[in-house]
Formats: C-alpha cells, sequence, structure tokens
C-alpha cells in the first residue's frame, strides 16, 4: 500500500488485480479514487469480492498487480460482519483493545464515549462477547471501529441485527461524520439516506466501476446500462446472423463467391467479438418451496413458557401457543432480551417450557450460520441433510441457489457470509423440514433475492417461527401469531 499526499483524493486504486486463487481472478485492473469527506456505497453480486476489497485497503491483503495508494497519515478501521470465532471469550475491554496497535491506558473511558453513539448502554466491560445477542455484537463490531475515530470508515453489513431504532441512530451518525466512509449492505433504503456514490463490482468481468449519485439513481443507472448492453447485443446478433446466411448463401454458388463467402464469415466472427458480455450481477436465485415434511398432522410445537432477559437477569413468562401446519409465529423485541437465545433453545428442544411433536424434523437458520461446518465443503454441507444423496438433485438445488462450477467444491469457510446464507437455504429445501425456525434469515443477501425468499416462506406449508427487523420482509410473509418478548 503506497501514500500520496497534497490533494483532495483519499484513497485511489490504480491497475489493482488480485487473484483468491491461482488463475482465478477476483478483480482485475481495478480503478477508483475518492475524496476526502466521501459517503460511498461498494455494491456487487455475494462473492463479488466486496470483502476483499476491504482487505485490500486495511493492507491485510496486497494486490498481485497495480496499486492501493492512500493519502499518507490517513487512519483506517474496519466495522466486520461478525465477532471473529477466536475473539469470542475475550471481554468487551479485550475486544476494544484488540483494535488498537498499542495498548491504550484510558480504553475504559473511550468505550464510556462510542457505546452511546451506536445506542448500548453496558455498565460491565467485564462481559465476555459471546454472551451478547447478535444485534448487541452488532452494535460493538460498529462501535470498535468508531472508536478508532477514523479518516476511512469501512462498514461491512452495519444493520445486520439491528432493530429499527439501532438502524436511525446509526444513519444520523453517518450523515454526521465528515470523514470519509465506505458500506456494504444489503438494505437499500439506510444505503439511499447517506450515499453520494456507488463502486460496483462487476463479478463477471472482475472491474471496479464508479457511479455518482444516491443509492438508488445508481441502480437506475445500472439498470439501463444492462438494457442497452442487451440491446446493442441483440442488433449485433441480427447482423451476425445475416452475414452467417449471406456466407452459407455465396459458399453454394461456389467459384470467386467463395472467396465472398469467407470474407463474411470473418465479419461475423469479428461481430461476436464485439458482444458485450452482460453482467451477471442482476441475476438472482430462482424461485424455489421448502417442501414440507410428510407424513405431519396434529400439535407441531406446542410454548406453554419462555424466559426473557431484563437488565440481565432471566425472567420466565407463561404463554399458550400452538403450532400446526401452515401456522406461523413472530417473535419480536429489542435486542439483548433473548429472541435468538430462545430459538437456539427451541432448534435443540431443550427450551424447558416447549415441547416438539415426536418424529418433526426442525430446519434451523441462523444468523451467525455456526450450525454449518465451515471445514465441510459445500457438497458435503449439503448432503449431509438429505436422507438419500442424489447428486442430480443436490447439484440442481445448488444451482437455483447460483452455486454452480467449482463453488460447490469450495469450503463453507471460504464463502462470503452473503453465499453462506444461500447454501443455508439450499439445506432447507434439501431437508424438508416440519417446523422451519428462522433466525435473521435476511442478514447478509442480497436484496435481489429477498422477494424470492419471502415467497418461499409464504408459500412453505408446515410449522415456521421468525425473528426478522425488516418489516417488508415481515409483511410479505403471512404471519398468525405474534410473541413480543418485551411484553
Amino acid at each position: 500500500m503506497l501514500s500520496m499526499s497534497g490533494n483532495n483524493t483519499l484513497v485511489r486504486f490504480e491497475d489493482v488485480t488480485f487473484f483468491y486463487a491461482e488463475n482465478k481472478p477476483l478483480i482485475l485492473e481495478g480503478n477508483f479514487a475518492l475524496r476526502r469527506g466521501a459517503k460511498c456505497t461498494l455494491m456487487g453480486q455475494n462473492g463479488a469480492g466486496k470483502s476483499t476489497l476491504f482487505k485490500l485497503l486495511t493492507g491485510e491483503l496486497k494486490p498481485e498487480e497495480g496499486r492501493v495508494i492512500i493519502h499518507q497519515g490517513t487512519t483506517v478501521a474496519l466495522s466486520r460482519q461478525v465477532v471473529p470465532r477466536d475473539q469470542l471469550a475475550w471481554t468487551v475491554r479485550e475486544f476494544f483493545q484488540g483494535v488498537f496497535a498499542d495498548t491504550v491506558y484510558d480504553i475504559d473511558r473511550r468505550i464510556d464515549e462510542v457505546l452511546p453513539i451506536v445506542d448500548f448502554a453496558l455498565d460491565d466491560y467485564d462481559k465476555k462477547m459471546n454472551t451478547f445477542s447478535g444485534g448487541q455484537q452488532a452494535r460493538l463490531l460498529l462501535a470498535s471501529a468508531l472508536i478508532q475515530k477514523p479518516d476511512l470508515l469501512l462498514l461491512d453489513e452495519p444493520t445486520n441485527n439491528l432493530d429499527h431504532a439501532g438502524i436511525e441512530h446509526l444513519t444520523q451518525f453517518l450523515k454526521d461524520y465528515n470523514k470519509t466512509v465506505i458500506v456494504i449492505s444489503h438494505d437499500a433504503d439506510f444505503l439511499n439516506s447517506f450515499t453520494e456514490s456507488v463502486l460496483y463490482l462487476d463479478v463477471y468481468s472482475r472491474t471496479i466501476e464508479q457511479y455518482v449519485g444516491n443509492y438508488y439513481k445508481v441502480l437506475d443507472q445500472v439498470a439501463a446500462r444492462v438494457e442497452k448492453e442487451k440491446s446493442q447485443n441483440a442488433r449485433l446478433e441480427k447482423s451476425i446472423q445475416e452475414k452467417k446466411d449471406k456466407a452459407n448463401f455465396f459458399a453454394n454458388k461456389g467459384g470467386r463467391l467463395r472467396a465472398v463467402a469467407k470474407r463474411m464469415r470473418e465479419v461475423a466472427a469479428e461481430a461476436e467479438e464485439n458482444k458485450v458480455d452482460v453482467r451477471k450481477e442482476d441475476k438472482t436465485i430462482r424461485a424455489f418451496t421448502i417442501p414440507v415434511q410428510e407424513p405431519l398432522a396434529g400439535e407441531i410445537i406446542t410454548i406453554t413458557s419462555f424466559t426473557r432477559l431484563v437488565q440481565g437477569k432471566e425472567q420466565t413468562k407463561k404463554v399458550e401457543i400452538t403450532l400446526r401446519k401452515g401456522q406461523r409465529l413472530l417473535l419480536k423485541g429489542p435486542n439483548g432480551i433473548g429472541k435468538s437465545t430462545l430459538l437456539e433453545r427451541l432448534a435443540s428442544g431443550t427450551a424447558a417450557g416447549a415441547r416438539i411433536g415426536e418424529g418433526v424434523r426442525v430446519g434451523y437458520y441462523r444468523q451467525d450460520f455456526s450450525t454449518l461446518n465451515f471445514d465441510h465443503t459445500v457438497f458435503e454441507s449439503l448432503a449431509e441433510v438429505m436422507d438419500r444423496v442424489d447428486e442430480q438433485v443436490l447439484r440442481a438445488t445448488a444451482a437455483s441457489f447460483l452455486i454452480t462450477g467449482e463453488l460447490i467444491h469450495n469450503k463453507i469457510g471460504t464463502l462470503s457470509e452473503g453465499q453462506k446464507g444461500l447454501v443455508s437455504f439450499a439445506r432447507l429445501v434439501l431437508q424438508k423440514p416440519g417446523l422451519l425456525i428462522l433466525d435473521e434469515p435476511t442478514n447478509h443477501i442480497n436484496f435481489r433475492h429477498i422477494p424470492v425468499i419471502a415467497q418461499a416462506l409464504d408459500a412453505y406449508e408446515g410449522a415456521l417461527i421468525l425473528i426478522s427487523h425488516v418489516p417488508e420482509f415481515v409483511a410479505s410473509v403471512h404471519i398468525d401469531e405474534v410473541l413480543d418478548l418485551a411484553k
């Protein structure tokens, strides 16, 4: 990483090329520049290399070719999507201290200052990171970047697990922040509220495109460009076919006309080369169905009590909830009240006040993907949930979730968070559960896929329990009953 000085440009990529494996480029001769104070969104399909670009900016990764140039003296901080597994046993104090290269002797005072920014009240910095809910961890991850007061702030899915109030708080902070920000997020409304430009990673060409304008305007520009490329290809295709038809006509005449036919074929070949590779970022997963376990009848799950956390203490509350086929329950409540813990206990059969019907198969989608074995390949992960492994069915299901080619032999741990989410949905399709338990299933998922997922859940014929902080998504799924843990 090089430094520059003396102008208003804070960061620049010059012909940056990076390979994630031998002969497998992720970025090819990428170029862009950002000025001081820019508010920018980083877009691209799952697996396009967004998180990799962040690592190139932090210096964690180095380009094979080209230069990453950052203004001299610039401080860079990254807010990750999830707490690293080896840091889950750290205390809050250790976690914040860990983001600094040198010991910070007033770390408690700095934590005191930063937690209100992320709307998080905490008076015990000796608490372990693994004792916090997903939403609380999301706030701590964000605070760990903000505490550094960086010149370049990199946010990777910062709204994941945040409730509405948390997202509003973060949005206002970003509007007021007078330094440079680059954000990866699938929350379109959140992005549109502060974005001034977009960096677009094309997963097909492996290039970086830069657009100016708010998020929705850029989406319109991208859509218009795709239509233009399609129209251009259609015109070329018509011209190519005409040239080929004429070439065949002249070739059949024989004699000197064979030379004309040869030239016609050369012209057709040149036109083929001029066709534009229409981007594949705009691919959406195919409509899918989660088959229900058969036979399935009667009471699938009964809940007579639940445990919640109030000011760090467990409280047990009585309730009467029974779910049968086709019935759905939405869990609500603020971050830290115990929603994810309740789902985990329900899925594992350890919730004291709940009983799952005998023989009911449970499909559990965890927001941290800890139900996945990160050392398994995608193929192995999908195969383990099938009663009988049918490779053709497995591959067809994987392909419907954009898991194609060599990706199916990659280890789960090497996938992007969005790709892990798609693998998790593919597992549910192959598992054929009687009870679906879903904890924030839209986290990390490309916004184009979310309506397809909502349609599949709405059509699911088994029982379903859901946690989601995305109102539009919840509104698209039929809900029979709501359990608000805060009431």
